[in-house]
């Protein structure tokens, strides 16, 4: 379904609406993390709840971001996008409210419902509002942008809440502006859909989260129970076999949730494995700093944030500067430069104290906003390239997927290796205990430098090109 012809005015003010979900759900995880010590305090609990108030979230939105796009081409997109709006607002009135941590975590998941059906919907109700090229590439420019005031912001504004009002107020700020969001758009985003929406794949949706779910409930309670205990290999096999059974099943449809033969696409498969990287490197870093800087070092969540902030402020800066190296130059450098930005401030940090002084932590901080603000912009392009142009909104959709899947993942592998490794108080055995997450955060850095190089060669190429130019006839199934 086409849309109706929108004055420049009524376009810029869809972006605007669209932009605010995105900003709303972006700052949403910055500013938790922030509040992490402060629910700790109140619940008395341990660093396994922490992970999971992360974790719960981020799993249910990586589950459900293929399922909701689907069905916003379905049923609409701005019915899906109020909908989205109106579950995330409603669940964030509840994480206000939230009794025990246990609510808690629930009401975490109801979030990530709502959230879900923003992020993704609202990038294809751009798509579709900004028809023109150049248009459409600036209007996904401000969108960008966006993000990385996210993240500038987010600090900030989650320590100043804390700071006055206590960790519930993180949560009451997103009710008045979900509230308004979801007015404006019933006014002014015009409802569209797609000519032809793709079929839904229930049992590939379920072999997804039980994948992503007994993964990460093993790894997260492993230090508990113990990593070589019945339900920790249990949950494990559990993961492998649902794994086996998803590649097996999806091969079959005609219009799998996502096809695996795809993944012969060099450039394609590594976009999914940098995405998965970086992104666990962005989750664990600031997973833990907030405990870090809280925990140990006594620091208000105020001043934690703001100590943050040189990260936020290299995202936001150097995300239009990776954007315009990947147009002019190709992916190659900034995923490189980006990389090796991981890589050194994570190799910073493995000498870290309860005692290191405040420039090595600012520095590592400035370090890690510089990688992490060059190797964000090229994944999508990196994953589209790979793919044939009529596979690029399963390509961006599996990027953005796998950035979430790897954010879920680095909280529970480098939470649950520090909490392994903690001996005595948390003031003094957090530091110590921290220095094997910083080493594997450190992998992953070193491992998009050398993706960085393998998926932008004349051998990636190649491979992406037999992609587009082989015919992939729909196999027989359901």
């Amino acid at each position: 379904m086409l849309l109706p012809e929108l004055s420049h005015r009524r376009k810029l003010l869809v972006l605007a609406i669209c932009c605010t979900a995105l900003f709303l759900a972006s700052m949403d995880n910055t500013i938790v993390n922030l509040a992490l010590p402060s629910i700790q305090r109140q619940f008395s609990t341990g660093v396994s709840s922490l992970q999971w108030t992360i974790d719960a979230y981020s799993l249910v939105l990586a589950s459900l971001l293929m399922l909701s796009g689907s069905t916003a081409d379905r049923l609409g997109r701005r019915r899906t996008f109020q909908a989205g709006l109106a579950i995330f607002t409603i669940g964030s009135l509840l994480c206000s409210l939230a009794p025990s941590i246990g609510l808690l975590i629930g009401f975490r998941m109801v979030q990530a419902i709502g959230g879900s059906m923003l992020n993704p919907v609202a990038m294809s109700i751009i798509t579709n509002t900004f028809t023109d090229p150049r248009e459409r590439a600036r209007a996904i420019g401000i969108w960008g942008a966006v993000f990385g005031m996210s993240m500038a912001l987010g600090p900030v504004i989650g320590g100043a809440l804390v700071d006055a009002t206590g960790w519930r107020s993180i949560f009451w700020i997103n009710v008045p502006i979900g509230i308004a969001a979801f007015v404006l758009a019933a006014v002014f985003v015009p409802e569209s859909r797609a000519a032809r929406a793709r079929r839904l794949d229930p049992v590939g949706q379920l072999l997804v989260i039980v994948i992503l779910g007994t993964l990460t409930y093993g790894i997260i309670e492993a230090p508990r129970v113990g990593w070589g205990s019945a339900q920790t290999i249990g949950c494990f096999a559990v993961a492998v076999l649902g794994l086996l059974g998803l590649v097996r099943y999806e091969k079959r449809r005609k219009e799998p949730l996502i096809d695996p033969r795809f993944f012969a696409s060099v450039p394609f498969s590594g976009a999914t494995l940098i995405a998965m990287c970086s992104f666990a490197s962005l989750a664990g870093f600031l997973f833990l700093n907030a405990l870090y800087l809280q925990n140990v070092r006594g620091f208000s969540p105020l001043h934690a944030g703001l100590l943050t902030l040189p990260t936020a402020a290299m995202i936001l800066g150097l995300s239009p500067v990776a954007g315009h190296l990947v147009g002019t130059r190709g992916p190659r450098l900034p995923l490189v430069i980006g990389g090796a930005g991981i890589l050194v401030a994570a190799l910073l940090l493995t000498s870290l104290t309860a005692q290191s002084s405040l420039v090595l932590l600012v520095l590592a901080y400035l370090v890690f906003g510089i990688g992490f603000g060059m190797v964000n912009p090229p994944i999508t392009n990196t994953a589209v390239s790979g793919m044939p142009r009529e596979q690029a909104g399963v390509a961006a959709a599996v990027a953005s997927t796998s950035r979430v899947v790897g954010g879920a993942l680095g909280v529970a592998v480098l939470g649950a290796v520090v909490t392994s490794g903690v001996r005595g108080p948390i003031e003094t055995g957090f530091a110590p205990a921290s220095h094997i997450a910083w080493w594997i955060m450190a992998g992953c850095g070193m491992a998009v430098v050398v993706l960085g190089f393998a998926t932008t060669g004349r051998w990636a190429r190649r491979t992406a090109e037999q992609l587009r130019e082989s015919e992939l006839l729909p196999v027989s199934g359901p």
